[in-house]
């Protein structure tokens, strides 16, 4: 039975254990990196928290949950969604499976697996969720010539397999709406599936390829927003010799619309170019709400406003909350939350929870923000080794809510190899956020 763990993030610990782990794997040292120094300095007008973090899961093999716009706890809150492989620092290869399963946290945070997958990817995972709160969970699959989910039921073993992958799933676990995910891997390694080849790679804008709705009862899909209706829909000169695809989806909370990314990019350029644009979940409908060319990380705060990292041309790049029926954009947190992260609210709306990627110093920064005044809160700060940095396998932290917004997950290699982490913020958002509610 694995023994529990508590691991302070105060600078001394985090200089210890990285002065020791960094020499054992043959790294330059902490000075040369820079992270002493860096490890010492508050990020500027953020209160910091030195919070103890426990690691729910352990080696030798790596350990994730995946994306942050999922909630890994069941409805008890004594399971964890989990995923288990033999590495951290490389890409996948085809053939290479990974293994599903929970972690009992009133059993030693012991791993019980329960299946295997091909379909998945470093960012993403294999969309491993719970349906709603019960002891279903659904994942993708490939299932011969294509890629599948399966929906299995944790009690009985019962699996049931649906024709198409899902990408995101509505509130009631009714629906889903996904994509191709072999084409993303061409385009955006990292986050779409290795197992299989792309059909029509040559086509800038396939007619026949896109975002599919699913009916999660019956199996019933169908196409409704094609990769070129995209390259079509309001062109300009940005697009001219593009590749398009589609990524990021998500249902609003009521299940009546989801948002999506059409993104295109030169076979010649390193970048790409974002649109982001709403729909309902039959593809009409559809509403056009950031042009600017950079779209990056969002969350629904609500049925009609989103939160997301974009740009306007008189504003400048921020977080931003848009409203979805007009379009209007308003900043969110500007000179406190300056930089890109994986956002998402706390489940009572008055928190965002957000991440940065590696600093100079290689230093990853856990945030809460307060909705209310605009206050921020440092809950920590993760190194991750800099021979993962900009790679389709590096380790975000993708912080996630549990089901009360007293409990964060991460993924982390701050330890040499990808774990999940739980830092209990209760203290922080039940007092901070009673006297300023």
């Amino acid at each position: 039975m694995a023994q529990r763990r508590k691991q302070s993030l105060s600078v001394t610990s985090r200089r210890r254990f990285l002065q020791g782990a960094l020499g054992a794997a043959g790294l330059p040292s902490l000075k040369m990196h820079g992270v002493l120094a860096a490890a010492t300095q508050p990020a500027d007008d953020a209160m910091q928290c030195d919070l103890p973090v426990r690691a729910v899961t352990h080696g030798p093999k790596s350990h994730f949950f995946g994306y942050y716009d999922k909630c890994p706890w069941d409805g008890s809150g004594r399971y964890l969604l989990a995923m288990q492989v033999g590495f951290y620092n490389r890409n996948p290869q085809p053939g290479e499976a990974l293994t599903l399963g929970t972690i009992d946290m009133q059993r030693g945070d012991r791993f019980e697996p329960f299946g295997t997958t091909l379909a998945w990817s470093w960012q993403q995972g294999t969309m491993l969720q719970w349906m709603g709160t019960s002891r279903r969970v659904i994942y993708n699959t490939l299932d011969g010539d294509h890629y599948a989910a399966v929906i299995r039921d944790l009690d009985t073993g019962r699996t049931r397999t649906l024709p198409r992958p899902i990408c995101a799933i509505s509130g009631d676990g009714r629906q889903a709406v996904t994509l191709d995910y072999e084409r993303v891997n061409r385009l955006r390694p990292g986050y779409g599936y290795i197992a299989l080849p792309e059909s029509n790679p040559d086509d800038p804008a396939p007619a026949d390829r896109g975002i599919y709705w699913m009916d999660l009862a019956t199996g019933e899909n169908k196409l409704i927003l094609s990769l070129e209706w995209a390259a079509g829909h309001r062109p300009d000169e940005r697009f001219e010799g593009g590749e398009h695809w589609f990524n990021h989806l998500q249902f609003n909370p009521s299940g009546t619309r989801f948002v999506f990314l059409h993104r295109w990019r030169k076979p010649d350029s390193k970048g790409w170019q974002t649109r982001l644009y709403t729909a309902a979940p039959d593809g009409s409908d559809v509403r056009l709400l950031s042009d600017a060319g950079m779209v990056s990380h969002f969350d629904w705060r609500d049925d009609r406003t989103i939160l997301a990292w974009t740009r306007t041309p008189d504003r400048g790049t921020h977080f931003y909350l848009i409203d979805d029926r007009t379009g209007a954009h308003t900043v969110v947190g500007q000179g406190v939350l300056p930089r890109d992260g994986h956002c998402t609210y706390s489940p009572d709306r008055k928190w965002i929870l957000t991440d940065t990627y590696p600093d100079r110093a290689h230093m990853q920064t856990l945030i809460l923000y307060r909705v209310a005044d605009g206050r921020r809160f440092d809950v920590g700060r993760f190194y991750q080794p800099p021979a993962l940095h900009h790679k389709p396998y590096r380790c975000d932290l993708h912080p996630r809510w549990n089901r009360d917004g007293t409990q964060i997950c991460i993924d982390s290699t701050h330890e040499l190899s990808r774990q999940m982490y739980l830092i209990d913020v209760s203290e922080i958002v039940k007092s901070q956020g009673e006297s300023h509610g």
